[in-house]
């Protein structure tokens, strides 16, 4: 028997969707950070959407920990344990992503602000050499996700096209 997801849990996946995507596009679009790059414009937009980033994946973690994924019958059980190992990657990336980001900005000397308001601790002292590279690790798992999120959809439109048993209708 399918169950669908609760209401949550679809808000808080496609909310984590919506902000990782606008924050891959804004990390396109923005200036190289260099030795004299300013926190500014898009740079300054990439750290306020990576508190936003950081506050809704770390919301999904502590729901999906809460509320497990309901199981389906429908699928075999290699595909339900990929399915989960995929889904934690997911989130646990996205959540390294984010403190890697921020104690790369600290590096730099630059303050982490929630949503660009209440500025946050830093996670390292400006300079140290260990948060710069954080910044090239940070980096480097960007193409890490987006090889993730692409078995992800695959996997969903898989499903939905092919297998057509109502998995992927369950986030919808």
């Amino acid at each position: 028997m399918t169950r669908d997801y609760d209401p949550l849990t679809k808000l808080l996946h496609w909310l984590v969707f919506a902000a990782v995507a606008a924050q891959y596009a804004i990390g396109e679009f923005m200036p190289h950070i260099g030795r004299k790059s300013a926190d500014e414009g898009l740079i300054a937009w990439h750290f306020i959407m990576g508190t936003v980033v950081l506050v809704a994946v770390v919301a999904a973690l502590i729901w999906r920990v809460v509320h497990p994924v309901p199981q389906t019958s429908e699928i075999a059980l290699w595909q339900k344990r990929l399915a989960t190992l995929v889904h934690w990657l997911i989130y646990l990336l996205i959540f390294t992503m984010c403190i890697l980001g921020w104690a790369a900005t600290n590096y730099r000397g630059w303050e982490v602000k929630l949503f660009g308001i209440i500025p946050l601790p830093a996670l390292a002292p400006k300079g140290t050499p260990w948060a710069h590279t954080a910044g090239d690790i940070h980096t480097l798992l960007v193409n890490v996700l987006l090889g993730l999120v692409g078995v992800h959809v695959l996997a969903a439109l898989y499903h939905h096209f092919i297998a057509k048993d109502g998995v992927l209708r369950r986030m919808l």
